[in-house]
């Protein structure tokens, strides 16, 4: 070691950026990094030994969003290189854990009084899917949110939704009524003719058991859409 050398010296670049990056992190939040800064706090700890600011960089150009990122197939990850399989586990279950929390918000409560919560929940859950998913949320006779479960999921536009089975799940588990949910890839939230024919068949079935259809919920990387709201229902 040379009289101007630091034992430190060896010790690659980024070492330092990640001190400062983190201690900005607890100093102010959030608020005051930016998108690509947070997403390299969490490579940091899946990645200790490489500069992961370029990747980070790349994996928002690629994906667009933290959403974007958080959302995508395991199979899309695996294609952007420096990725392994453990980072990509480290962040599918972050989304997963976020994902729970988000629900167990929503779950045995009146969600008629929290509609915001529910929609976001559903928003956050199903905006970056690249297939249609068709979801049922079962409410009891206090409206709170018994159960959610995927019907059915289709291709990239279309997913069949079947009445009978909708009506007897509903049934088995003693729900009084009904939100229909699913998703758009294309981004555009506007309900279809398909979309509303399938709510008033749906409707229909019910009857008979006189189970509630309280709204059908469509979700896209754009926004929601409620078919109450639009009077379609």
């Amino acid at each position: 070691m040379t009289e101007t050398q630091r034992p430190d010296d060896s010790k690659p670049h980024y070492h330092g950026h990640r001190d400062r990056l983190r201690a900005r992190f607890q100093t102010g939040g959030a608020d005051a990094l930016a998108d690509y800064e947070l997403l390299e706090l969490l490579l940091f700890t899946a990645i200790p030994r490489r500069d992961v600011k370029p990747l980070a960089k790349e994996m928002l150009t690629k994906f667009e969003t933290i959403g974007g990122i958080f959302n995508a197939p395991f199979s899309e990850l695996q294609k952007v290189d420096g990725l392994s399989d453990k980072t990509i586990i480290t962040i599918k279950t972050i989304q997963s854990l976020f994902h729970r929390m988000l629900k167990q918000e929503v779950m045995n409560k009146p969600v008629l009084n929290s509609w915001n919560k529910l929609k976001e929940y559903c928003q956050i859950t199903m905006a970056h899917e690249q297939k249609e998913h068709f979801r049922i949320l079962f409410l009891n006779k206090k409206n709170e949110l018994m159960a959610d479960e995927t019907q059915q999921s289709g291709t990239v536009d279309h997913t069949p939704a079947y009445p009978r089975e909708i009506m007897k799940r509903a049934l088995e588990i003693g729900a009084t009524a009904i939100i229909l949910v699913h998703n758009h890839p294309s981004g555009d939230a506007t309900p279809s003719e398909q979309d509303i024919d399938m709510t008033f068949a749906i409707k229909a079935a019910g009857e008979p058991f006189h189970m509630i259809v309280h709204d059908h919920i469509i979700v896209s990387k754009n926004g929601t859409s409620s078919m109450r709201n639009l009077d379609l229902i």
